[in-house]
Protein backbone atom coordinates (compact mmCIF):
# COMPACT_ATOMS: atom_id res chain seq x y z
CA UNK A 1 0.00 0.00 0.00
CA UNK A 2 2.83 2.39 0.92
CA UNK A 3 4.48 1.68 -2.42
CA UNK A 4 1.26 2.57 -4.27
CA UNK A 5 0.86 5.83 -2.31
CA UNK A 6 4.49 6.75 -2.98
CA UNK A 7 4.08 6.02 -6.67
CA UNK A 8 0.91 8.12 -6.82
CA UNK A 9 2.64 11.04 -5.08
CA UNK A 10 5.49 10.87 -7.56
CA UNK A 11 3.05 10.78 -10.47
CA UNK A 12 1.11 13.79 -9.14
CA UNK A 13 4.36 15.71 -8.58
CA UNK A 14 5.47 15.03 -12.16
CA UNK A 15 2.06 16.08 -13.48
CA UNK A 16 2.24 19.30 -11.43
CA UNK A 17 5.66 20.16 -12.86
CA UNK A 18 4.47 19.47 -16.41
CA UNK A 19 1.43 21.72 -15.90
CA UNK A 20 3.66 24.51 -14.59
CA UNK A 21 5.95 24.21 -17.62
CA UNK A 22 3.03 24.26 -20.04
CA UNK A 23 1.72 27.42 -18.38
CA UNK A 24 4.98 29.31 -18.88
CA UNK A 25 4.11 32.56 -20.67
CA UNK A 26 4.84 32.62 -24.39
CA UNK A 27 6.99 35.60 -25.34
CA UNK A 28 5.16 38.43 -27.04
CA UNK A 29 6.73 40.14 -30.03
CA UNK A 30 6.13 43.28 -32.08
CA UNK A 31 7.18 41.52 -35.29
CA UNK A 32 5.33 38.68 -36.99
CA UNK A 33 5.97 35.46 -35.03
CA UNK A 34 6.79 32.72 -37.57
CA UNK A 35 8.36 30.29 -35.11
CA UNK A 36 8.34 26.80 -36.61
CA UNK A 37 7.86 28.02 -40.22
CA UNK A 38 8.87 25.51 -42.89
CA UNK A 39 10.69 28.15 -44.96
CA UNK A 40 13.63 30.52 -44.41
CA UNK A 41 15.35 27.78 -42.45
CA UNK A 42 18.86 27.67 -43.78
CA UNK A 43 21.49 28.89 -46.19
CA UNK A 44 25.06 28.42 -47.39
CA UNK A 45 26.65 31.72 -48.45
CA UNK A 46 30.15 33.05 -49.00
CA UNK A 47 30.65 36.34 -47.18
CA UNK A 48 32.55 39.35 -48.53
CA UNK A 49 35.80 37.70 -47.41
CA UNK A 50 35.03 34.51 -49.36
CA UNK A 51 34.33 32.44 -46.24
CA UNK A 52 31.41 29.97 -46.45
CA UNK A 53 28.76 30.64 -43.80
CA UNK A 54 25.66 28.83 -42.57
CA UNK A 55 23.30 29.48 -39.66
CA UNK A 56 25.53 27.20 -37.57
CA UNK A 57 28.31 29.75 -38.04
CA UNK A 58 26.40 32.10 -35.77
CA UNK A 59 25.25 29.80 -32.96
CA UNK A 60 24.89 31.80 -29.77
CA UNK A 61 23.88 34.95 -31.65
CA UNK A 62 20.57 36.42 -32.73
CA UNK A 63 20.76 36.78 -36.52
CA UNK A 64 19.00 39.44 -38.58
CA UNK A 65 18.88 38.56 -42.29
CA UNK A 66 17.97 41.26 -44.81
CA UNK A 67 17.79 41.17 -48.63
CA UNK A 68 18.78 44.34 -50.47
CA UNK A 69 21.43 45.93 -52.70
CA UNK A 70 24.11 48.54 -52.23
CA UNK A 71 22.73 51.05 -54.75
CA UNK A 72 19.33 51.05 -53.08
CA UNK A 73 18.42 54.72 -52.52
CA UNK A 74 16.48 54.51 -49.27
CA UNK A 75 15.14 51.24 -47.79
CA UNK A 76 18.48 49.40 -47.54
CA UNK A 77 20.64 52.16 -46.04
CA UNK A 78 17.82 53.04 -43.64
CA UNK A 79 17.53 49.44 -42.47
CA UNK A 80 21.29 49.00 -42.05
CA UNK A 81 21.54 52.31 -40.17
CA UNK A 82 18.76 51.21 -37.80
CA UNK A 83 20.54 47.94 -37.08
CA UNK A 84 23.79 49.79 -36.42
CA UNK A 85 21.88 52.01 -34.01
CA UNK A 86 20.33 49.01 -32.24
CA UNK A 87 23.62 47.14 -32.02
CA UNK A 88 25.27 50.16 -30.41
CA UNK A 89 22.36 50.68 -28.00
CA UNK A 90 22.58 47.06 -26.83
CA UNK A 91 25.99 47.72 -25.32
CA UNK A 92 27.84 44.51 -24.44
CA UNK A 93 24.89 42.44 -25.68
CA UNK A 94 25.45 43.94 -29.13
CA UNK A 95 28.18 41.37 -29.73
CA UNK A 96 25.44 38.72 -29.71
CA UNK A 97 23.61 40.33 -32.65
CA UNK A 98 24.76 39.42 -36.17
CA UNK A 99 23.51 41.35 -39.20
CA UNK A 100 23.56 39.59 -42.59
CA UNK A 101 22.90 41.42 -45.86
CA UNK A 102 22.10 39.32 -48.94
CA UNK A 103 22.39 41.16 -52.25
CA UNK A 104 19.61 40.89 -54.82
CA UNK A 105 21.95 42.62 -57.29
CA UNK A 106 24.95 40.26 -57.54
CA UNK A 107 26.01 41.69 -60.88
CA UNK A 108 27.06 44.99 -59.29
CA UNK A 109 27.50 43.93 -55.66
CA UNK A 110 30.88 42.27 -55.82
CA UNK A 111 32.56 41.12 -52.58
CA UNK A 112 34.69 44.29 -52.51
CA UNK A 113 31.66 46.51 -53.00
CA UNK A 114 29.80 44.69 -50.22
CA UNK A 115 32.77 44.92 -47.88
CA UNK A 116 32.97 48.69 -48.32
CA UNK A 117 29.20 49.04 -47.97
CA UNK A 118 29.03 47.04 -44.73
CA UNK A 119 31.93 49.05 -43.27
CA UNK A 120 29.80 52.20 -43.64
CA UNK A 121 27.46 50.84 -40.96
CA UNK A 122 29.38 48.40 -38.77
CA UNK A 123 32.50 46.32 -39.50
CA UNK A 124 30.84 43.23 -38.01
CA UNK A 125 28.01 43.29 -40.57
CA UNK A 126 28.40 40.60 -43.23
CA UNK A 127 27.37 40.83 -46.88
CA UNK A 128 26.67 38.00 -49.31
CA UNK A 129 26.47 38.12 -53.07
CA UNK A 130 25.14 34.80 -54.38
CA UNK A 131 25.40 33.89 -58.05
CA UNK A 132 22.24 34.79 -60.01
CA UNK A 133 21.19 31.13 -60.23
CA UNK A 134 21.73 30.70 -56.48
CA UNK A 135 19.86 33.89 -55.72
CA UNK A 136 16.79 32.59 -57.51
CA UNK A 137 16.69 29.49 -55.29
CA UNK A 138 17.45 31.44 -52.13
CA UNK A 139 14.71 33.97 -52.86
CA UNK A 140 12.24 31.14 -53.37
CA UNK A 141 13.32 29.48 -50.12
CA UNK A 142 12.92 32.73 -48.17
CA UNK A 143 9.79 33.90 -50.03
CA UNK A 144 11.62 37.02 -51.18
CA UNK A 145 10.55 39.06 -54.22
CA UNK A 146 13.05 40.92 -56.38
CA UNK A 147 12.90 42.33 -59.90
CA UNK A 148 15.26 44.50 -61.93
CA UNK A 149 13.64 47.72 -63.17
CA UNK A 150 15.34 49.43 -66.11
CA UNK A 151 15.57 53.20 -66.19
CA UNK A 152 14.37 55.32 -69.08
CA UNK A 153 17.99 55.45 -70.23
CA UNK A 154 19.07 53.17 -73.06
CA UNK A 155 21.95 51.96 -70.88
CA UNK A 156 21.06 48.46 -69.53
CA UNK A 157 23.47 48.98 -66.63
CA UNK A 158 21.35 51.76 -65.19
CA UNK A 159 18.57 50.15 -63.19
CA UNK A 160 17.03 49.76 -59.76
CA UNK A 161 15.83 46.57 -58.07
CA UNK A 162 12.39 46.25 -56.53
CA UNK A 163 12.59 43.84 -53.59
CA UNK A 164 10.96 42.67 -50.39
CA UNK A 165 12.00 44.96 -47.58
CA UNK A 166 11.43 42.89 -44.44
CA UNK A 167 13.97 41.26 -42.14
CA UNK A 168 14.09 37.72 -40.78
CA UNK A 169 15.20 37.18 -37.18
CA UNK A 170 16.70 33.88 -36.02
CA UNK A 171 17.29 33.01 -32.37
CA UNK A 172 20.63 31.97 -30.91
CA UNK A 173 19.95 28.33 -31.79
CA UNK A 174 19.52 29.15 -35.48
CA UNK A 175 15.72 28.78 -35.48
CA UNK A 176 13.56 31.12 -37.54
CA UNK A 177 11.45 33.23 -35.17
CA UNK A 178 10.26 36.55 -36.57
CA UNK A 179 9.58 38.50 -39.72
CA UNK A 180 10.05 42.24 -39.22
CA UNK A 181 8.21 44.50 -41.64
CA UNK A 182 10.02 47.51 -43.04
CA UNK A 183 9.01 50.62 -41.10
CA UNK A 184 8.76 48.86 -37.74
CA UNK A 185 9.85 51.42 -35.10
CA UNK A 186 13.46 50.97 -33.96
CA UNK A 187 12.42 50.64 -30.31
CA UNK A 188 9.99 47.84 -31.19
CA UNK A 189 12.67 45.98 -33.16
CA UNK A 190 15.18 46.43 -30.35
CA UNK A 191 12.61 45.05 -27.89
CA UNK A 192 12.12 41.91 -30.01
CA UNK A 193 15.88 41.37 -30.30
CA UNK A 194 16.24 41.80 -26.54
CA UNK A 195 13.50 39.21 -25.97
CA UNK A 196 15.34 36.71 -28.16
CA UNK A 197 18.65 37.46 -26.44
CA UNK A 198 17.12 36.93 -23.00
CA UNK A 199 15.84 33.48 -24.02
CA UNK A 200 19.45 32.35 -24.09
CA UNK A 201 20.48 33.99 -20.81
Amino acid sequence: MKMIVKALRSAFLLLFVLVLCSCAPKPTFNGVDITGADYANGFVFKDQEGRPRTLDSFKGKVVALFFGYTQCPDVCPTTMSEFAQIKSALGESGSKLQILFVSVDPERDTPDVLKAYMANFDPSFLGFSPAPSELEQIAKSFKIYYKRVLSTSSNPKIYTVDHSAGTYLFDSQGRIRLFIRYGTPVDSLKQDINTLLKEDS
